[in-house]
């Protein structure tokens, strides 16, 4: 009974845009080149790419948009059938820069950098695992950017983030008895930093840029919720599937990223970005029960640190229209003998194309990438298998500038 009553955790979300629980589709622009922003992000988008570039603005600039990601995920268990889901997300995204002086600027990001959604069918193989859950995580960063001279520009941010996961498993009692369900629900405020430098090696030829993205403790607190559950069980089992409080207390990691912008003439602007994820921070996961500890059990995920690799190009072919292309190769944190379907993951490779207008003050910038998530196999005990599965990302955003 324990085992069907493993705890599911804050970063059970299913298959999210990036490996891990990672979103970093968060301009349009960018989302079209790859994902690329460290050294070539200077205009508000900054703000989550490279807080440095918010001194690329000319006094304003303002930005509203959202990514559309739909996610097609199968499982396919050890000498069984594939089982498959289709999910939604649209995670928003809103900037606001305003530049004092040419050496100083401020301004204010909310977006969202962790999230996903997963809904399995009702009878999936592995749904006393995992059937539902989402994870949403609202990140408000307010910044500042500072340039001690003309080439050299230094950004840094305060992190006040808002998490919020809705989890819901299968409680299966044996054959004739209907199924019952638990649906855990928590949620939190965390806080960290941001910071990031961009050098003008070459000015209007060569930018290299590095950021800081702090980790962010998230002790969360909410409820677990017991729904169907069958007269006549063993007393002992009865009394403790009641409604409860429960906690959980997770980490999201720290990322640093490295970037590079050549701009070889004023129309071409081609990008590189390195980008490390402290993932290391997501050893084990627990919602721990507050009733009945008993039903406390860790879930072991022992993930590893990745680095993740972005080139993006962008090509103005006129003085309103931009074209862009680019690509990520972006591996999975999560070990084999830990991967299962609370946290599918997978290997990425992403392709990315998109397009910029420009209409005097206003702009929109459209990007879309194509995600393949490579055949990934889990020698979890609880649910060996493969998974594998693509996504498609359609990022939209707006934007004003003076």
């Amino acid at each position: 009974m324990k085992k069907t009553l493993m705890a599911v955790t804050l970063l059970a979300a299913g298959a999210s845009q990036a490996s891990g629980l990672a979103i970093d589709t968060q301009s349009g622009r960018a989302t079209g080149m790859g994902s690329t922003g460290v050294a070539s992000a200077k205009d508000s988008s900054a703000i989550f790419y490279n807080p440095a570039g918010i001194l690329g603005v000319n006094k304003l600039d303002a930005q509203l948009g959202d990514a559309l990601i739909l996610v097609n995920l199968g499982f396919t268990p050890e000498g069984g059938a594939e089982q498959s889901q289709n999910t939604v997300s649209p995670p928003p995204h809103a900037y606001f820069v305003y530049k004092f002086t040419e050496q100083l600027g401020a301004g204010v990001g909310v977006f969202t950098p962790f999230g996903a959604n997963s809904r399995w069918p009702d009878d999936f193989v592995g749904r006393q695992i995992a059937i539902a859950s989402s994870v949403t995580t609202f990140d408000i960063n307010p910044t500042l950017g500072f340039a001690p001279v003309k080439w050299l520009r230094i950004g840094a941010g305060a992190q006040i983030v808002y998490g919020m996961v809705e989890v819901e498993r299968r409680l299966v009692f044996g054959a004739g008895i209907p199924e019952g369900s638990l649906q855990l629900t928590t949620d939190t405020w965390g806080f960290g930093f941001n910071a990031g430098v961009q050098a003008d090696l070459v000015p209007g030829m060569l930018t290299l840029g590095a950021t800081y993205r702090s980790r962010v403790g998230m002790d969360t607190e909410g409820d677990a919720d017991f729904e169907g559950v069958p007269p006549g069980l063993p007393a002992p089992i009865a009394a403790s599937l009641v409604d409860q409080p429960v906690t959980l207390d997770v980490t999201m990691p720290a990322t640093v990223g490295l970037g590079l912008a050549f701009s070889p003439t004023p129309r071409l602007t081609l990008a590189f970005d390195a980008n490390w994820v402290e993932w290391s921070t997501i050893q084990e996961l627990l919602f721990q029960f507050q009733t009945v500890p008993a039903l406390s059990e860790p879930a072991p995920k022992r993930w590893s640190d990745r680095w993740n690799f972005h080139v993006g190009g962008e090509f103005k072919a006129t003085d309103a229209l931009a074209l862009r292309l680019g690509f990520i190769y972006d591996p999975t944190p999560t070990p084999e003998e830990t991967l299962t379907p609370d946290l599918p993951d997978a290997d990425r490779l992403n392709f990315s194309a998109g397009l910029g207008y420009a209409l005097s003050n206003f702009r929109a910038d459209l990007g879309y990438q194509f995600v393949l998530l490579q055949d990934q196999r889990s020698t979890a005990e609880e649910l060996p298998g493969t998974y594998s599965g693509s996504a498609h990302v359609i990022g939209l955003t707006l934007g004003y500038s003076q």
